[in-house]
């Protein structure tokens, strides 16, 4: 057995996928560097990194600088606030400077070197605790710029050389210019680091305000160098050779640096150095200093040391206020403004992040919008592909009326950009597909019923063509020419087969109706019958089970493609046996042949077919036998695999519950004997009902000439049969009626009696009443009746009771043949000329 050539792999599709599959295998690898190739979201976020990234660079480039100037105002501001320490010291270091000048000016008179070292202690620790809290201030500038660590790191080495110098100022072994030159030095440090803090950039308006407290620290050091000239003059009693020249020079630098804070300060800070200038304190010490210069040539007044310390000291405490007052304008503004460029990066940067996020949160909107658009669109389009097209495919393939309203669902993504309008073109492809499947469903519904109406008038013509065949049979009376007649007869029979399977192919049931419950077994023969070798079938065991009516043309038909496809494809000297029992209840029927046999993967695609019946197509047309056994197979719920014999195929069919009649009192028809699988015809027989009178011989000379039969091996005869006829199905599932009391199958052969007469000849002249005006024949009703009713025997000669089985077999034969003809009429729309035409059967219209 065999199944024909095998089709190309996928031939057989099936479409019924229930489970959404979200898998989409790419035609090709994805690469990672290609840029079609990577997916929405990364694209998506590529497109809002890029200018994310451009301005996090430029919001974060503007930032730093806003931070960088925000540090540098923040350092600015700490610095000047350290000035407040730094002008503590330096008024502490004047004040032991200065009392240290008037103390060696009395020591280089012979003063008390003990008393001296007393009255400075008291200033050098105040200097020192002075310098401690300039230190300690000093500590959270650590990480200041370089510049102002070098010079806090000067200023305090300047006086580290001035603790150091100390020691010699009770002995007076050094200088007074070497000594107070350590003074002024670390004065000069502590003031260059005053200086030293910078704004920035585009700060002038601070850049004043260092430079005002600066210049009246300035006046207010040179001050306190004039008060130290003229208080060592007062100690020493008298004015060294030079201390006219440096006082000079310092009142020079004084007015210099007055005038360098008059141009740079403000309108108050100038109003309150003017109200200082004209307290009575400060005029007190400005008057005795007047004395000391020297007018006309004459020598410049030595000033009482007592009231020129006194003067002076209040006249430096006055400076000291205005200096404080001064200071404080500076760190105030400097305070403002690192405040002010704080609060501006503050918002700046809470600007940018806001702005950041805004964009982020948006842009993951707009992203996650666009990624479930795609998300949508790609499900929908899915399953438009995998579940709702096929489940459509499918639905216009099965149906059988007429085509039913396809609904295609609207588009998911409701949007009005591209992607909703991606999503519309979708479903206008979808309706598209669906609208070309419902006009392939109207072109297929019409080719079945082209396939139909031709089906039906094959059936119409072959069944004439048996009928005429029939006729012929009881007529003739040559074995040689009977024999020819059978196999006429018997491929008709397959003819009219052929027709069935182009029903079926069309989804039309079989017209072939049995209404009471047939024998297995008879099934089984029916089934060979049907086939042009069915010499080659052994039937061999057969279970006892019987089949429901309306099932049997249908099994038959299957069976016989089974058997066919069994015959054809092994060797033609080999038998196919079939068996039938039954197995858990179940019937079980096996087909065995020693053939070709099939190729494994050939196995499972006939085995998908038979258990998924596919739809028609070119691969059933040339694959029809399979194609017929999966459809029919099917309808009746009947399982049936193909599985590898020893030497062939082996085909097994197990047949549901339902086929089978259920046990009772059922009549039933006794097994057909075994003539009816008999082929050929039998020469020499004796006369039959087709001799003319009982005194026929048999031919002489005439030889039997045997073919197998099925059960049969070849060589073993058949009993001879008067007049043997072509089995066909309805030969064998036809029951006969009951003889004599006794039942049987019903045959083509006349009972076994006396031979009976045959009737007389009708006149070779038809009787005619002339013609009509067409020209045409005119018949003569019962004219002929008498001629052909009347014996040529003797009216003595012994009558027939008993119907005769071959005329009523011919009379239900006929009756079965116009019922079909009828419903082949009534079920099939068949177009009518509009006259003068002719149908198949030469019948006019």
């Amino acid at each position: 057995m065999a199944a024909g050539p095998d089709p190309a792999n996928g031939a057989v599709s099936n479409h019924r996928r229930r489970r959404f599959d979200v898998r989409v295998v790419p035609h090709r690898r994805r690469s990672p560097f290609r840029l079609r190739d990577w997916r929405m979201s990364t694209k998506l976020a590529t497109v809002l990194l890029v200018p994310s990234m451009a301005f996090l660079l430029l919001a974060g480039v503007q930032t730093s600088t806003l931070v960088g100037r925000t540090t540098a105002l923040n350092d600015f501001s700490g610095q000047v606030g350290i000035g407040r320490q730094i002008t503590a010291a330096v008024h502490q270091l004047q004040q032991e400077r200065d009392r240290s000048a008037g103390e060696l000016g009395e020591l280089r008179k012979g003063g008390d070197r003990q008393a001296a070292a007393n009255d400075l202690k008291p200033l050098q620790a105040s200097t020192d605790k002075a310098i401690v809290d300039l230190s300690r201030a000093a500590e959270p500038l650590a990480d200041a710029d370089a510049s102002w660590r070098v010079a806090f790191s000067e200023a305090l080495e300047a006086y580290d050389q001035v603790v150091d110098i100390r020691a010699a100022i009770p002995p007076a072994v050094l200088s007074s210019e070497t000594i107070l030159g350590n003074y002024h030095r670390a004065v000069g440090a502590l003031l260059d680091l005053l200086a030293e803090p910078t704004p920035g950039q585009n700060q002038p308006a601070l850049n004043d305000a260092v430079l005002r407290y600066v210049q009246l620290a300035r006046v207010k050091e040179l001050s306190s160098r004039v008060r130290a000239q003229l208080y060592a003059a007062a100690r020493a009693g008298a004015y060294g050779t030079e201390d006219r020249v440096v006082l000079a020079d310092l009142r020079g630098q004084q007015l210099t640096a007055l005038g360098a804070f008059r141009v740079a300060a403000t309108t108050d800070q100038i109003r309150r150095y003017d109200e200082t200038s004209v307290s009575p304190m400060f005029l007190v010490a400005t008057g005795l200093e007047e004395q000391s210069l020297s007018s006309g040539g004459a020598s410049p007044q030595v000033l009482p040391s007592e009231q020129w310390w006194s003067a002076s000291q209040q006249r430096q405490e006055l400076l000291r206020q205005l200096e404080a007052g001064v200071l404080d304008d500076a760190v105030r503004q400097a305070e403002e403004a690192s405040d002010d460029q704080l609060r501006t990066t503050l918002l700046v940067v809470g600007g940018v992040v806001t702005v950041l996020l805004a964009a982020l949160l948006i842009s993951l909107l707009i992203g996650r919008s666009v990624a479930r658009s795609m998300r949508l669109l790609r499900s929908q389009a899915l399953r438009i592909a995998q579940v709702e097209l096929p489940d459509t495919l499918d639905r216009l393939k099965t149906v059988t009326g007429g085509v039913p309203r396809i609904d295609v669902a609207p588009a998911v993504v409701r949007s009005l950009d591209e992607i909703g309008e991606l999503a519309e073109a979708f479903v206008a492809v979808h309706r598209s597909a669906v609208t070309v499947a419902v006009e392939q469903a109207l072109m297929r519904r019409n080719v079945n019923a082209m396939f139909v109406n031709l089906a039906r008038r094959s059936q119409v013509l072959v069944e004439r063509q048996l009928e005429l065949l029939d006729d012929l049979e009881r007529e003739e009376s040559d074995p040689d020419q009977l024999e020819n007649l059978f196999k006429l007869d018997h491929l008709a029979a397959r003819m009219r087969r052929n027709d069935e399977s182009l029903l079926v192919l069309a989804g039309t049931d079989s017209t072939r109706r049995w209404n009471r419950p047939v024998g297995l077994g008879a099934v089984l023969l029916a089934a060979a019958a049907e086939i042009e070798q069915y010499q080659r079938v052994r039937i061999e065991s057969v279970a006892d089970v019987h089949v429901v009516g309306h099932a049997v043309g249908e099994l038959v038909h299957l069976l016989a493609e089974l058997l066919e496809n069994a015959t054809a494809f092994s060797r033609p000297d080999t038998v196919v046996v079939v068996t039938a029992r039954v197995e858990a209840g179940a019937p079980l029927i096996e087909i065995v042949d020693r053939g070709l046999g099939m190729s494994p993967a050939a196995l499972v695609q006939a085995n998908e077919v038979l258990a998924s019946p596919p739809a028609a197509d070119v691969a059933a047309v040339e694959r029809m036998g399979l194609f017929v056994v999966s459809h029919l197979a099917a309808r009746l719920g009947v399982r049936v695999r193909l599985t590898g014999g020893e030497d062939g195929l082996v085909a097994r069919l197990a047949l549901p519950a339902v086929l089978l009649a259920p046990a009772g009192n059922v009549e039933l028809d006794a097994p057909p004997s075994a003539r009816m699988l008999a082929a050929s015809a039998a020469r020499g027989l004796a006369g039959q009902s087709g001799a003319a009178g009982p005194a026929a011989a048999p031919v002489p000379g005439a030889a039997a000439r045997d073919l197998p039969v099925a059960g049969r091996p070849p060589g073993v005869g058949v009993p001879r049969q008067g007049r043997p006829v072509p089995v066909r199905a309805e030969d064998v599932l036809t029951p006969n009626a009951a003889r004599g009391g006794g039942g049987g199958w019903y045959s083509r052969q006349g009972p076994s009696g006396p031979a009976v007469p045959a009737p007389a000849a009708p006149p070779t002249v038809p009787v005619t009443a002339g013609t009509n005006e067409r020209g045409l024949p005119m018949r003569v009703p019962m004219a002929q009746l008498s001629a052909v009713t009347r014996s040529a025997q003797p009216m003595s000669a012994p009558t027939r009771t008993d119907p005769d089985p071959e005329a009523v077999g011919g009379m239900l034969s006929r009756l079965y043949s116009g019922v079909r003809r009828a419903e082949a009429e009534d079920t099939t729309e068949i177009p009518v000329p509009p006259s003068g035409g002719h149908d198949e059967g030469g019948r006019r219209q």
